[in-house]
């Protein structure tokens, strides 16, 4: 039995922007997510560059007290499942 997937929706959190729409927008203009590191020192670290994602709150998308018992990439995570859901027209 040959198991199929269907995709419903779009959802996107990265470092050229933090919806679908933001992120095709972002890869037209060939926009560029890397850059320095800003969320810890580097000091101690030879590589100063990464891809991080830019100006993205998390209260957009849950409430609070959810966000802050979640850790960033689980942030990440919910954001674009929850664009995603919205894509899909299912609510």
């Amino acid at each position: 039995m040959k198991k199929r997937v269907v995709v419903t929706g779009l959802g996107a959190v990265t470092p050229i922007g933090n919806s679908v729409e933001e992120f095709w927008s972002g890869v037209k203009e060939s926009k560029v997510g890397i850059g320095e590191i800003t969320k810890f020192d580097t000091t101690e670290y030879k590589v100063k560059l990464a891809a991080e994602v830019k100006d993205f709150s998390a209260k957009e998308y849950m409430d609070f007290k959810a966000a802050k018992r979640m850790e960033l990439f689980s942030q990440y995570a919910v954001a674009a499942a929850l664009e995603a859901y919205e894509d899909s027209g299912l609510i």
